[in-house]
């Protein structure tokens, strides 16, 4: 359980805003790597056709070895591109 009294928000260039945990020493699985990928895209932060490292601009410097590792575990690299990550976007929403 994350302590609400230790999050904080943060500023991120073209105004999104993220709650990142200062106390969290979590490991990021693929599933909160993959959806948190998702949010980005949803919002128009990142592109499909970006590699996968510009999730480091959006993610914690703390947790990058972290999370390229969980990327390598399914077989991601960080040149890979966001789409492979989080597949094809979902048309039917429209």
């Amino acid at each position: 359980m994350i302590d609400k009294a230790n999050i904080k928000m943060i500023s991120l260039p073209i105004e999104v805003s993220l709650m990142i945990s200062t106390t969290s020493t979590q490991r990021y699985s693929f599933n909160a790597i993959r959806e948190e990928a998702i949010n980005l895209v949803q919002i128009g932060v990142v592109a499909l056709n970006q590699p996968l490292r510009i999730l480091f601009e959006y993610l914690p410097a703390r947790q990058w070895d972290i999370i390229e590792s969980e990327l390598e575990l399914h077989d991601y690299l960080l040149r890979d591109r966001v789409i492979d990550l989080v597949g094809e976007p979902d048309w039917d929403s429209d």
